[in-house]
């Protein structure tokens, strides 16, 4: 009996807030992809923190240009991979672009390819930079995507080891019956004139043998080699040249000739890893054609209990082989499988490329589970939160469940340095960028109700004023004093009704409704008084620390005032006559 796999993308945070998504991201280098409301990949980045690039797009929106603005107000969704160096992150973009030939990515939809060094198959070989790869026999290193890399290695290959450059045909036969003469490449010291027989053909087999050693990574000679070369020109007080050579040690010092997202000792390869919790099981899959990741996704399995990691992972191979018509030369497992009417060969690997790989769909794996947790955890909280906002309806008697709420509370010292603050929580949360702060203007002395008065007639004249959307319920920091000021302040605006308010007095924990003397109890253990106690203690920290500044703030204007006054003038002294 089949069963149904339900695929989810790489993280999939679709239902989160795409900004709160970019916070969650992994700060590793890797490639982000970001895809429109008909899931249409819009644009692959490169990363070397994905949390901080990812980010910056959802920063300071006004400023970005018209491309990039357009870009990110289209976003509805965010897959990432993480890789083990930016280096990787380069080439995977690279491939991932060439493939899907995302709207946005324009600088790589040419057809262009990061160069190659290509060491020919010919007799006498030439390093030639490509962006093509011929399977000719000759063989090809890289790619680069720092092309001034490549140019430096090349450059540093010519100086260690001269060699031809010129298309000449150099048989056997032409050399020894003197059919071509030295070029001016000889004479300047870049080649040692294989054409007329000058450099034997074994030391030259030499040379690029050592050359390749280089191109594979074996650069200590070459480092070792620069290294005398600064310390020379340090001798000679060259110092131009010996910051050249440095610059060029720095490069080669960040040189890597092998990836794991390309490498061309492998060919086409499917790779997977799989782990549990409870009753899911999450499977990376990388796709490798031509010894290049073109496809990283994750799935969601669910599992029977007692089903082995080992049997969901035959059935998942069977069914994402199909999706995706994949038919690899070989499949790449953490364990062993049974898939019986395959012909494809299965490899566990203990170490090298395929290690690495396979550690790759494991890592991305555990970002996915990770994110998926995440989210679970968020959507059991938004329940949560949901639950409490119908509970506090019913508790209230609203007529609407109570997602956007403010609370306000007064602040003073002895009647001094009075102030306000208003808070704001919006489907249970607190909405920081909607807190506001008031220095009280038409009171002097201790009078907290007609404070109130003060406050709530600015606020809501203010959101009238600007046709911004009043709340669905206002908590007021006090008892019957401060609800009456508040009720007194909606009705002279004609708002009293639009909205329910009430009081809520400290200590007893009562809540007052408008015209009622007698409180409302409700359940000390319900969620709902939990709530407005979490509102109203926010905006009574809001509402002490804005005034604790202030008093501050007067305090030390004071007594600058009077260290002012008591600075005395200098009174000009007579000239007095000289000795």
């Amino acid at each position: 009996m089949k069963r149904k796999i339900k695929l989810f993308y790489t993280n999939f945070l679709i239902i989160m807030n795409i900004k709160e998504t970019a916070r969650q991201l992994p700060e590793e280098p890797g490639i982000y992809k970001f895809f429109d409301k008909n899931d249409i990949l819009l644009y692959v980045g490169k990363a070397k923190n994905l949390k901080k690039r990812v980010s910056s797009y959802f920063m300071n929106e006004k400023n970005q240009i018209g491309k990039i603005r357009y870009l990110v107000a289209q976003i509805q969704r965010i897959e990432y991979t993480v890789v083990d160096s930016e280096y990787d992150a380069l080439l995977l973009e690279n491939n991932l672009i060439k493939k899907h030939q995302p709207k946005y990515n324009s600088a790589l939809k040419d057809g262009k390819s990061y160069p190659f060094l290509c060491v020919t198959n010919e007799r006498f070989p030439r390093v030639l930079p490509v962006r093509k790869v011929i399977k000719n026999g000759s063989a090809y290193y890289g790619p680069y995507p720092n092309i001034s890399l490549m140019h430096t290695l090349n450059e540093l290959i010519k100086t260690l080891f001269p060699l031809r450059n010129c298309t000449l045909n150099l048989t056997e036969k032409n050399i020894k019956n003197k059919k071509f003469k030295v070029c001016l490449e000889y004479h300047l010291g870049n080649c040692l004139g294989p054409c007329e027989g000058l450099q034997r053909e074994t030391d030259y087999t030499n040379s690029i043998s050592q050359v390749e050693n280089i191109l594979k990574g074996h650069l200590s000679q070459v480092m070792e080699y620069l290294k005398s070369l600064i310390k020379l020109s340090v001798e000679k007080m060259e110092f131009e040249k010996a910051e050249i050579l440095k610059n060029k040690l720095e490069s080669l010092s960040n040189y890597r000739s092998k990836s794991t997202v390309v490498n061309s000792n492998l060919n086409n390869l499917d790779v997977y890893s799989i782990q549990s919790e409870k009753n899911i099981a999450f499977i990376s899959y990388l796709r490798v054609v031509s010894g290049c990741v073109v496809i990283s996704r994750v799935f969601e399995f669910k599992k029977k209990l007692e089903e082995h990691d080992s049997e969901v992972l035959e059935l998942a191979i069977a069914k994402i082989t199909d999706e995706y018509q994949s038919r690899p030369d070989e499949i790449i497992l953490p364990v062993k499988v049974f898939l019986p009417d395959s012909p494809i060969p299965i490899t566990i690997p203990a170490k090298g490329d395929k290690k690495k790989l396979l550690q790759l769909a494991y890592r991305n794996l555990l970002y996915y589970k990770k994110d998926y947790l995440n989210q679970k955890q968020t959507l059991k909280n938004k329940y949560k939160k949901s639950k409490t906002l119908e509970r506090l309806k019913t508790d209230l008697n609203l007529s609407d469940i109570p997602e956007y709420i403010e609370c306000i509370d007064n602040s003073n010292f002895q009647g001094a340095f009075p102030v306000a603050a208003l808070v704001c929580f919006r489907k249970g949360k607190p909405s920081k960028s909607d807190y506001r702060k008031f220095h009280i203007k038409s009171v002097t002395g201790i009078d907290d109700f007609a404070s109130m008065k003060e406050i709530v007639t600015r606020r809501y004249k203010r959101l009238t004023n600007e046709n911004k959307p009043l709340p669905n319920l206002l908590i007021i920091d006090g008892g019957k004093g401060q609800l009456s000021a508040t009720v007194e302040a909606l009705k002279e605006m004609n708002l009293y009704g639009k909205f329910q308010v009430i009081g809520i007095a400290k200590k007893l924990e009562e809540i007052y409704f408008p015209g009622d003397s007698t409180p409302v109890h409700i359940d000390k253990r319900s969620p709902s008084l939990k709530l407005i106690q979490q509102i109203r203690n926010e905006a009574h920290r809001f509402a002490i620390s804005f005034h604790r500044r202030t008093r501050s703030k007067n305090i030390e204007k004071t007594i600058t005032t009077k260290d002012d006054a008591r600075i005395q003038p200098i009174v000009a002294l007579p000239n007095l006559p000289s000795e």
